[in-house]
């Protein structure tokens, strides 16, 4: 509605960026209020913890403690969240891609099914599988990267 009032952008079709606007608005404000609380939740769990606490009276600067020491492990559960948000983002696609008549895999979708072709339909059904494996996988990546731990944890290489 606001779009439409105020004539800033264009609420459907293709065109330029300002047709984007809407849709990456409807699509991105839940999941990132979403990811601003358990970002917040997380740093007040890390703050608390005995080497945060350890690193301050070491004369290091509260910047380098926050950022070094209790945001990188405070982004193991977020990057949980953002792997399983990325499956709410290609079902939501689908649903705002109809909604804002803009073209790509969920209007292909919802055609393919009104028009019963299966072969598309099983093609996106593979691609968004293919699109889940691969984003489980970069999510196990980040985990080592954040926390080297974790590698020696499961047995990996020492």
């Amino acid at each position: 509605m606001c779009s439409l009032w105020l004539g800033l952008t264009s609420v459907s079709g293709v065109g330029t960026l300002s047709h984007l606007v809407p849709p990456a608005i409807t699509l991105g404000t839940g999941m990132a209020a979403i990811l601003t609380r358990l970002v917040r939740a997380s740093m007040l769990d890390i703050l608390e913890t005995d080497y945060v606490a350890t690193a301050r009276p070491k004369g290091l600067r509260e910047r380098l403690v926050v950022y070094k020491h209790a945001l990188r492990n405070a982004l193991v559960p977020v990057v949980t969240m953002v792997g399983l948000q990325f499956s709410f983002v290609l079902n939501g696609a689908v649903v705002i891609e109809v909604v804002f008549q803009r073209p790509g895999l969920g209007t292909l979708l919802v055609d393919a099914i009104f028009t019963r072709d299966y072969p598309i339909v099983q093609g996106i059904v593979l691609v968004t599988a293919f699109a889940f494996v691969v984003t489980n996988h970069l999510v196990d990546l980040a985990y080592v990267a954040l926390d080297p731990r974790i590698e020696r944890e499961r047995g990996g290489r020492r």
